[in-house]
């Protein structure tokens, strides 16, 4: 079981990286949902520190490939900043965003804070591409690019916090993608060009270690490690809530069991240091019940426990693994 914590939650309200907006809803919406109140009720400390200034994305046709740039880095600078708050008040960064490029402004607060984080990147596809290289321009596909500061990145990201790049490539470790597996994938490549620690979805659903190897691996990656939880790391059969749901096709995503697992195996290391929710879309939710399958996920995920108590203190049905 997970030990109880202390967490600071810190909302970015942003879709600025995304290619469609919705996302800038999910801090709200996943608050509604009870997710302060069914960690509290399992014993964790939580202390709502708010939002930072959201962005809901639009067109940007000065920058057409790279959508909203300037406000990506205006919110990940702020995000930074309430992340090395929270690190120097004693709380754990709880970040719920928002697009994926928010991981950048909490990897930045680490290393602003003083506690420089390596990351595991628990997503469907690891964001790999640089400006030019995906057809929408959409930045959230260049997180980890950035982080990476990868030829072809933008300096206004990179240079978000000190000198680039904000992590090495022995300092990431990707787990849960669903890259293509029966053609020339361009991440794929530049993953395997670095060298970067990789446990992919077709590994997981085969190997009941896979969890186990990935935490290995990210504690041999630093002294401290931040989780990375993308929605569309999951088949969005599962839980259709992802901004841009990888197919329901071969490899698949993983299963809301799968997910729940590799985040209590992640979380429950002595080098757990903070975690980021990305690219819930509440406008995709197929029904009432879908928010609030996602928040039994994630208090799953960071509690150990099978059997969670909703914010109501009744006990709640784990949501289904599809």
């Amino acid at each position: 079981m997970s030990r109880q914590r202390r967490w600071g939650l810190v909302g970015v309200p942003s879709s600025a990286g995304g290619h469609t907006p919705g996302m800038d809803l999910a801090p709200a919406a996943i608050r509604a949902a009870g997710l302060v109140g069914m960690l509290e009720a399992r014993g964790h400390d939580v202390r709502d520190l708010g939002d930072v200034r959201g962005f809901r994305r639009r067109p940007d046709p000065e920058h057409l490939d790279r959508q909203n740039i300037h406000e990506v880095r205006r919110v990940a600078l702020e995000t930074a900043a309430a992340v090395a708050d929270a690190i120097s008040g004693g709380r754990t960064p709880l970040v719920v965003g928002g697009d994926c490029t928010v991981t950048m402004g909490a990897v930045a607060g680490f290393r602003r804070a003083g506690e420089p984080t390596a990351l595991v990147y628990m997503d469907g596809g690891p964001d790999l591409y640089t400006p030019g290289r995906i057809d929408y321009g959409n930045v959230d596909a260049m997180g980890l690019a950035h982080l990476l500061a990868l030829p072809g990145s933008d300096p206004a990201l990179t240079s978000l916090e000190g000198p680039p790049p904000l992590l090495r490539p022995d300092e990431v470790v990707l787990y849960g993608d669903a890259l293509p597996e029966d053609r020339d994938d361009l991440e794929d490549a530049i993953a395997e060009q670095l060298g970067l620690v990789r446990v992919p979805a077709s590994r997981i659903h085969l190997d009941p270690g896979a969890a186990q190897a990935a935490l290995a691996a990210a504690e041999e990656a630093g002294e401290r490690f931040l989780v990375h939880f993308d929605v569309d790391v999951l088949g969005h059969q599962h839980l259709a809530l992802a901004n841009m749901p990888n197919p329901d096709a071969p490899p698949w995503g993983l299963t809301v069991d799968e997910a729940v697992t590799g985040l209590q195996v992640l979380t429950g290391s002595e080098r757990f240091a903070g975690i980021v929710l990305t690219e819930v879309n509440p406008n995709n939710a197929p029904d009432e019940q879908t928010m609030g399958q996602y928040v039994e996920l994630v208090v799953r995920g960071l509690t150990g426990d099978i059997d969670v108590v909703s914010a109501s203190g009744q006990p709640a049905p784990a949501p289904a693994a599809g």
